[in-house]
Protein backbone atom coordinates (compact mmCIF):
# COMPACT_ATOMS: atom_id res chain seq x y z
CA UNK A 1 0.00 0.00 0.00
CA UNK A 2 1.30 3.44 -0.95
CA UNK A 3 0.25 6.27 1.35
CA UNK A 4 0.47 9.92 0.35
CA UNK A 5 0.31 12.42 3.22
CA UNK A 6 -0.13 16.08 2.32
CA UNK A 7 0.24 18.46 5.28
CA UNK A 8 -0.93 22.06 5.26
CA UNK A 9 -0.29 23.50 8.71
CA UNK A 10 2.29 26.31 8.95
CA UNK A 11 3.29 24.76 12.28
CA UNK A 12 4.46 21.57 10.59
CA UNK A 13 4.99 18.50 12.81
CA UNK A 14 4.13 20.55 15.92
CA UNK A 15 0.55 21.03 14.73
CA UNK A 16 -2.50 19.09 15.92
CA UNK A 17 -3.50 18.28 12.33
CA UNK A 18 -0.07 16.71 11.71
CA UNK A 19 -0.29 14.76 14.97
CA UNK A 20 -3.73 13.47 14.00
CA UNK A 21 -2.62 12.58 10.47
CA UNK A 22 0.27 10.61 11.97
CA UNK A 23 -2.18 8.66 14.09
CA UNK A 24 -4.13 7.82 10.93
CA UNK A 25 -0.92 6.61 9.29
CA UNK A 26 -0.01 4.51 12.32
CA UNK A 27 -3.39 2.78 12.09
CA UNK A 28 -2.95 2.22 8.36
CA UNK A 29 0.47 0.67 8.97
CA UNK A 30 -1.07 -1.66 11.52
CA UNK A 31 -3.31 -2.87 8.71
CA UNK A 32 -0.32 -3.10 6.34
CA UNK A 33 3.13 -2.97 8.02
CA UNK A 34 4.81 -2.89 4.60
CA UNK A 35 3.01 0.29 3.56
CA UNK A 36 5.22 3.01 2.08
CA UNK A 37 4.77 6.71 2.84
CA UNK A 38 5.31 9.77 0.66
CA UNK A 39 5.28 12.97 2.73
CA UNK A 40 4.57 16.32 1.11
CA UNK A 41 4.55 19.32 3.45
CA UNK A 42 3.06 22.47 1.93
CA UNK A 43 1.99 24.51 4.94
CA UNK A 44 5.50 25.67 5.87
CA UNK A 45 6.78 25.83 2.29
CA UNK A 46 4.05 27.66 0.42
CA UNK A 47 3.01 26.36 -2.98
CA UNK A 48 2.92 29.18 -5.55
CA UNK A 49 -0.44 30.15 -6.98
CA UNK A 50 -1.25 28.95 -10.49
CA UNK A 51 0.09 31.20 -13.25
CA UNK A 52 -1.40 32.71 -16.40
CA UNK A 53 -0.37 29.82 -18.62
CA UNK A 54 -2.21 27.41 -16.35
CA UNK A 55 -5.29 29.65 -16.38
CA UNK A 56 -5.35 29.66 -20.21
CA UNK A 57 -5.05 25.87 -20.21
CA UNK A 58 -8.13 25.61 -18.00
CA UNK A 59 -10.20 27.52 -20.55
CA UNK A 60 -8.91 26.13 -23.83
CA UNK A 61 -7.65 22.71 -24.90
CA UNK A 62 -5.81 24.46 -27.74
CA UNK A 63 -3.74 26.65 -25.40
CA UNK A 64 0.01 26.34 -25.77
CA UNK A 65 1.32 24.89 -22.54
CA UNK A 66 4.67 25.88 -21.12
CA UNK A 67 6.60 22.86 -19.77
CA UNK A 68 7.58 24.98 -16.78
CA UNK A 69 5.73 26.88 -14.04
CA UNK A 70 2.31 25.84 -12.79
CA UNK A 71 1.71 23.15 -15.40
CA UNK A 72 4.88 21.32 -14.39
CA UNK A 73 4.04 21.63 -10.70
CA UNK A 74 0.48 20.52 -11.38
CA UNK A 75 1.61 17.45 -13.28
CA UNK A 76 4.03 16.44 -10.52
CA UNK A 77 1.36 16.79 -7.83
CA UNK A 78 -1.24 14.92 -9.89
CA UNK A 79 1.13 12.05 -10.60
CA UNK A 80 1.93 11.86 -6.90
CA UNK A 81 -1.79 11.66 -6.17
CA UNK A 82 -2.41 9.06 -8.87
CA UNK A 83 0.34 6.81 -7.50
CA UNK A 84 -1.17 6.69 -4.00
CA UNK A 85 -3.47 3.90 -2.83
CA UNK A 86 -4.49 5.96 0.20
CA UNK A 87 -4.33 9.73 0.74
CA UNK A 88 -4.01 11.40 4.14
CA UNK A 89 -4.64 15.14 4.30
CA UNK A 90 -3.62 17.00 7.45
CA UNK A 91 -5.06 20.50 7.61
CA UNK A 92 -6.04 23.21 10.04
CA UNK A 93 -9.32 25.06 9.72
CA UNK A 94 -8.59 28.73 9.00
CA UNK A 95 -11.40 31.26 9.27
CA UNK A 96 -14.12 28.58 9.08
CA UNK A 97 -12.68 26.97 5.92
CA UNK A 98 -9.55 25.54 4.35
CA UNK A 99 -6.17 27.33 4.58
CA UNK A 100 -4.79 29.07 1.50
CA UNK A 101 -2.02 26.45 1.20
CA UNK A 102 -4.61 23.69 0.75
CA UNK A 103 -6.50 25.82 -1.77
CA UNK A 104 -3.29 26.27 -3.78
CA UNK A 105 -2.79 22.47 -3.84
CA UNK A 106 -6.39 21.94 -4.91
CA UNK A 107 -6.00 24.48 -7.71
CA UNK A 108 -3.03 22.48 -9.01
CA UNK A 109 -4.62 19.01 -8.85
CA UNK A 110 -8.17 19.93 -9.96
CA UNK A 111 -7.33 20.52 -13.61
CA UNK A 112 -9.60 20.49 -16.66
CA UNK A 113 -8.92 17.69 -19.18
CA UNK A 114 -6.47 16.12 -16.75
CA UNK A 115 -8.25 15.19 -13.52
CA UNK A 116 -11.78 16.04 -14.67
CA UNK A 117 -13.64 16.39 -17.96
CA UNK A 118 -16.55 18.69 -18.76
CA UNK A 119 -19.61 17.68 -20.77
CA UNK A 120 -23.17 18.87 -21.17
CA UNK A 121 -23.98 16.86 -18.04
CA UNK A 122 -21.34 18.57 -15.92
CA UNK A 123 -17.90 17.67 -14.59
CA UNK A 124 -16.69 14.07 -14.37
CA UNK A 125 -13.59 13.06 -12.42
CA UNK A 126 -10.93 10.99 -14.16
CA UNK A 127 -9.10 9.66 -11.08
CA UNK A 128 -10.08 6.30 -9.65
CA UNK A 129 -11.55 6.50 -6.18
CA UNK A 130 -9.47 5.57 -3.13
CA UNK A 131 -9.70 6.19 0.63
CA UNK A 132 -8.93 9.79 1.60
CA UNK A 133 -8.45 10.39 5.32
CA UNK A 134 -8.77 14.05 6.31
CA UNK A 135 -7.33 15.07 9.68
CA UNK A 136 -8.62 18.49 10.74
CA UNK A 137 -7.58 20.71 13.64
CA UNK A 138 -9.62 23.76 14.61
CA UNK A 139 -9.32 26.37 17.32
CA UNK A 140 -13.06 26.33 17.94
CA UNK A 141 -15.68 23.59 17.80
CA UNK A 142 -17.72 23.19 14.61
CA UNK A 143 -19.55 19.90 15.24
CA UNK A 144 -21.40 18.25 18.10
CA UNK A 145 -23.51 19.75 20.85
CA UNK A 146 -20.88 22.35 21.78
CA UNK A 147 -20.35 23.68 18.27
CA UNK A 148 -20.08 27.46 18.18
CA UNK A 149 -19.00 28.11 14.59
CA UNK A 150 -20.02 27.05 11.08
CA UNK A 151 -18.07 24.57 8.98
CA UNK A 152 -17.30 25.45 5.36
CA UNK A 153 -14.29 23.12 5.18
CA UNK A 154 -16.10 19.77 5.14
CA UNK A 155 -18.72 20.47 2.43
CA UNK A 156 -16.15 22.20 0.23
CA UNK A 157 -13.69 19.30 0.36
CA UNK A 158 -16.47 16.81 -0.32
CA UNK A 159 -17.56 18.76 -3.40
CA UNK A 160 -14.16 19.62 -4.87
CA UNK A 161 -12.54 16.20 -4.37
CA UNK A 162 -15.62 14.52 -5.86
CA UNK A 163 -15.02 16.67 -8.95
CA UNK A 164 -11.83 14.69 -9.69
CA UNK A 165 -13.28 11.31 -8.71
CA UNK A 166 -12.44 11.08 -5.00
CA UNK A 167 -15.61 10.24 -3.08
CA UNK A 168 -14.38 7.96 -0.27
CA UNK A 169 -13.61 10.68 2.28
CA UNK A 170 -13.18 9.94 5.98
CA UNK A 171 -13.01 12.94 8.33
CA UNK A 172 -11.44 13.02 11.79
CA UNK A 173 -10.88 16.11 13.89
CA UNK A 174 -9.30 17.66 16.94
CA UNK A 175 -11.54 20.61 17.79
CA UNK A 176 -11.21 23.34 20.38
CA UNK A 177 -7.42 23.66 20.29
CA UNK A 178 -7.68 27.33 21.35
CA UNK A 179 -9.68 26.46 24.46
CA UNK A 180 -6.82 25.34 26.68
CA UNK A 181 -4.83 22.18 27.51
CA UNK A 182 -7.78 20.29 28.99
CA UNK A 183 -9.86 20.86 25.85
CA UNK A 184 -6.98 19.73 23.66
CA UNK A 185 -6.45 16.55 25.71
CA UNK A 186 -10.18 15.79 25.52
CA UNK A 187 -10.24 16.39 21.76
CA UNK A 188 -7.18 14.18 21.19
CA UNK A 189 -8.73 11.34 23.18
CA UNK A 190 -12.03 11.67 21.33
CA UNK A 191 -10.24 11.60 17.96
CA UNK A 192 -8.24 8.52 18.95
CA UNK A 193 -11.40 6.70 20.03
CA UNK A 194 -12.99 7.54 16.68
CA UNK A 195 -9.93 6.16 14.86
CA UNK A 196 -9.95 2.96 16.90
CA UNK A 197 -13.62 2.40 16.13
CA UNK A 198 -13.09 3.15 12.45
CA UNK A 199 -10.05 0.92 12.01
CA UNK A 200 -11.66 -1.80 14.06
CA UNK A 201 -14.18 -2.32 11.27
CA UNK A 202 -13.43 -5.22 8.93
CA UNK A 203 -14.05 -3.25 5.74
CA UNK A 204 -12.05 -0.12 6.57
CA UNK A 205 -9.87 -0.64 3.47
CA UNK A 206 -10.90 -1.92 0.03
CA UNK A 207 -10.15 -5.65 -0.47
CA UNK A 208 -7.22 -4.91 -2.79
CA UNK A 209 -5.46 -3.00 0.00
CA UNK A 210 -5.97 -5.49 2.80
CA UNK A 211 -2.93 -7.50 3.85
CA UNK A 212 -3.44 -11.24 3.87
CA UNK A 213 -3.05 -12.74 7.37
CA UNK A 214 0.31 -14.30 8.16
CA UNK A 215 0.36 -18.12 8.37
CA UNK A 216 0.06 -19.23 11.98
CA UNK A 217 -1.18 -15.84 13.18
Amino acid sequence: MKILRVSFSPRGPASESHRLSQSVIDHLRTSDPAATLVDRTIGSDALPHVDGNYAWAQHSAAAELSPEGSIARSEALIQELEAADVVVIGTPMHNLGIPSSLKAWIDHVVRARRTFNVSSEGKTGTLHDRPVFIAVASGGRYSGERARQPDFLTPYLKAILATIGLHDLRFFSVQGTALGPEAVAEARAQAERALQVHFGAQDVLPPALRTAPTMGA
